[in-house]
């Protein structure tokens, strides 16, 4: 086990350096000056351009420019955005209130979808199954911000069990209706996906065999069917927790949650590089970690599955 989570982490080395090194040319290639924008109409004095230019290293070749940066991140200095900020501190403001929006968003598509993926398979040709893959499709057809201003009219301005816009801080109950929104779509996804194991899975030959051997539909759904279909659905959800990581930028737009997407948005329009790919790199250890974490989870839940030479 050791050995196997050694390897991925090796494995994982690339895939960073790959990542930032792609997102950091795309920064650079990026056309216009970025520190002009930051004075907006106004002319800015050609010293103090130049005094920015030195700054930011931006007055360096790309390739000095992305190797300074990386020097940074090794000693734990993600740089500082072009209004002064340290991007560490701006991370340590928006990536808390992304993660807690995405966790709420992950388990309630996850544990929603698959109870009624689970009903709905057991249940194949009936009226919940119908029912089930009706709704699922009409979330999936949705776009997801009629899905958020549908929520906001009816259930923070109608019913008033939400609010419609986030507060200062970000407090859990202000984003129960966001974490809906943002889990609508996939929850569909799990619920379609968890169907289809379920119909599968019953009709492997160990399934019947637990029937033949008498064993109670209580023993069997929750140890030998719904365990054993759990597997995509466990690499589905782990996948889309880096989406909604990195996705929720329409949600947190319309409901003015101070998070990743939206802050990671202002920084690409303002060209901000360091801003850019710090935030990406963070996305794509906490996207490594979780992989890796799903994939041990999968020697619990498929007992075949083991970690060896």
């Amino acid at each position: 086990m050791a050995g196997y989570i050694f390897r991925r982490i090796l494995q994982a080395i690339p895939v960073l350096l790959g990542t930032t090194f792609l997102i950091y040319f795309m920064v650079f290639a990026m056309p216009g000056d970025p520190l002009l924008a930051l004075f907006g109409d106004k002319t800015p004095n050609p010293a103090l351009l130049e005094r920015l230019r030195q700054e930011y290293h931006l007055d360096q070749p790309f390739i000095v420019q992305y190797f300074l940066y990386l020097g940074g991140i090794l000693r734990g200095d993600f740089g500082t955005s072009f209004s002064g900020e340290p991007v560490s501190a701006i991370l340590a403001r928006t990536f808390p209130v992304t993660i807690r929006l995405a966790i709420m968003a992950l388990f309630i598509e996850f544990v929603g979808g698959v109870l009624i993926g689970l009903v709905s398979g057991l249940r194949k040709g009936k009226l919940f199954d119908a029912s089930a893959l009706v709704v699922s499709l009409i979330f999936i057809s949705l776009p997801i911000f009629v899905i958020a201003f549908v929520g906001q009219f009816i259930f923070g301005i109608q019913l008033g069990w939400a609010r419609t816009t986030v507060s200062s801080g970000a407090p859990i109950q202000d984003l129960i209706l966001p974490a809906f929104v943002l889990a609508s779509i996939t929850f569909a996804q799990i619920v379609r996906l968890t169907r289809a194991s379920v119909i599968e899975t019953q009709s492997l030959d160990f399934v019947r065999t637990a029937y033949g051997k008498g064993l109670t539909r209580r023993r069997i759904i929750p140890v030998h069917i719904l365990r054993n279909s759990l597997i995509p659905v466990v690499t589905y959800a782990a996948t889309d927790f880096g989406v909604l990581l990195v996705g929720a930028t329409v949600t947190e737009g319309i409901f003015n949650v101070p998070g990743v997407g939206r802050t990671l948005y202002q920084a690409i329009i303002r060209g901000e590089g360091p801003t850019v790919v710090s935030f990406v790199t963070v996305m794509v250890l906490i996207y490594l970690v979780v992989n890796l974490v799903v994939d041990l989870l999968y020697g619990l839940l498929d007992p075949r599955i083991r970690y060896v030479k």
